[in-house]
């Protein structure tokens, strides 16, 4: 009996049209040192959804490229998963709203799962399961966020990074012994002691919207923020990335029973610049074959590894049989690897 593999089929992406510039935001802080910001971080424009454009909106407007340009079709669809951190709402589940906008097969499975810079990893092990297992044989994963909602305009540290946009990624089923897995082995991690680091504080049942929680206060840096807002300690997100991730993908590749010679691409989150040269450095990647790409985009959080995988897929830096390694790490903590076969 032929054994079911599960492979990623095709990837589309959507951006708002809102843009956050350089100059706008030198404008807005005069004070600061915004290209000393834009040459650490590598990005100079960020995607800013407007006030009636939720993460549903996005990610639909993303699966309709797939469904518009004919890779597959709506009765096609077997599951949905949809990973946000910005949902439209508490209830109910975002992935509903998104199976009667597309207009997929009420027999389609659907799900919302909560998870940021790791997601897309998570999402694809998702996906993998389910095909693998034979209960879907084409799985849609759509990542979406909008954190700018989060973001206290006066807040220059997250301010300057995060992007809004979407993801939809068509994972298929294939049976064909002759094969290299596609979608290879899976190595995840996860320390809940970082909650804190990178975190909305206020608005869920643990912490509910008041007044106090409207209360705003000022660092040492400037940056206005509520506990309403998004908080991110960079200093300490660095320092867990750099003692976490090499590991993760050294681990990920004995599992493999590869090396790192072997990738012939190393697609992390694309977080910043400045970190993932770090990494790059670390763990002795080539320049040619480690993608920092958000230049144009910012960290889109679980959108920014297929969107990097979109963009290197359309220039020609990987192409069918290129064996990539893809690392998601962040908000949690939470951090996942594994290696396709585009």
């Amino acid at each position: 009996m032929e054994r079911i593999y599960s492979r990623i089929k095709a990837i589309r992406t959507f951006l708002p049209e809102k843009k956050l510039t350089n100059s706008e935001l030198t404008e807005q802080f005069p004070d600061a040192d915004i290209n000393k910001i834009v040459n650490k971080t590598g990005i100079s424009l960020r995607s800013i959804s407007s006030d009636v454009e939720c993460s549903s909106d996005l990610g639909v407007k993303a699966a309709e490229k797939l469904l518009t340009e004919n890779i597959c079709s709506p009765t096609d669809i077997d599951f949905l998963l949809f990973c946000t951190q910005s949902p439209d709402y508490f209830l109910p589940t975002t992935a509903c709203l998104i199976q009667e906008r597309l207009q997929l097969p009420t027999s389609c499975g659907a799900l919302d799962f909560n998870l940021g810079c790791s997601g897309f990893i998570y999402g694809l092990s998702l996906a993998k399961g389910l095909i693998e297992i034979n209960a879907a044989s084409n799985v849609l994963l759509i990542t979406a966020e909008t954190y700018s909602k989060y973001i206290h305009p006066q807040d220059k540290s997250v301010k300057t990074i995060f992007s809004d946009g979407a993801a939809a990624t068509l994972i298929t089923s294939i049976n064909d012994d002759s094969i290299t897995d596609p979608i290879g082995d899976f190595i995840f991690g996860t320390d809940g002691k970082g909650a804190k680091n990178l975190i909305v504080p206020a608005g869920g049942m643990r912490l509910p919207k008041s007044k106090e929680t409207k209360s705003e206060s000022t660092d040492s840096s400037g940056n206005i923020r509520s506990k309403e807002n998004l908080y991110m300690d960079g200093g300490e997100i660095f320092n867990f990335t750099l003692n976490t991730i090499p590991s993760a993908v050294n681990q990920l590749l004995t599992r493999s029973n590869l090396d790192i010679n072997d990738i012939d691409y190393f697609i992390f989150h694309q977080a910043n610049k400045f970190m993932l040269e770090a990494l790059r450095k670390n763990l002795k990647i080539p320049t040619e074959k480690f993608c920092i790409n958000m230049e144009g985009y910012g960290n889109t959080v679980s959108s920014s590894i297929p969107m990097a995988m979109e963009i290197a897929l359309n220039q020609g830096t990987i192409f069918e049989g290129s064996r990539v390694m893809l690392v998601g790490f962040g908000v949690g903590y939470s951090w996942a690897a594994t290696i396709v076969t585009i």
